[in-house]
């Protein structure tokens, strides 16, 4: 995992703490962080952040600043966002990603 990518976790690392049902797990060549096993924010090996969403909120959330659609491989993932490394570097701005990503995520059934 890149240095900016591993700074990133440990920021989300501590702005979770110790709630129920969060786990990590190694993802796309790093981490990601799990609800009841469903995945909702990754830290990007560029600094950014992956955010889970809901079809209902994406564009809104899209229009965010620092917002993307996350694209893998040349295709638009659905249901997850880019965060740009910028748009998360305070922690109130991402605490309000990870709070999106988890008002969504706590509506899933646990895997």
């Amino acid at each position: 995992m890149s240095q900016a990518a591993e700074h990133l976790a440990d920021r989300i690392r501590l702005l979770l703490g110790d709630r129920p049902g969060i786990r990590e797990q190694k993802m796309f060549g790093g981490v990601a962080f799990m609800l009841n096993g469903n995945m909702m924010v990754g830290p990007l090996k560029d600094g950014g952040l992956l955010v889970r969403v809901s079809k209902e909120s994406y564009e809104r959330v899209l229009a965010r600043p620092g917002a993307s659609p996350m694209t893998m491989t040349g295709r638009t993932m659905s249901g997850f966002i880019q965060v740009e490394g910028d748009a998360v570097e305070d922690d109130e701005d991402l605490s309000e990603w990870i709070a999106i990503a988890e008002s969504y995520v706590k509506t899933l059934p646990a895997k």
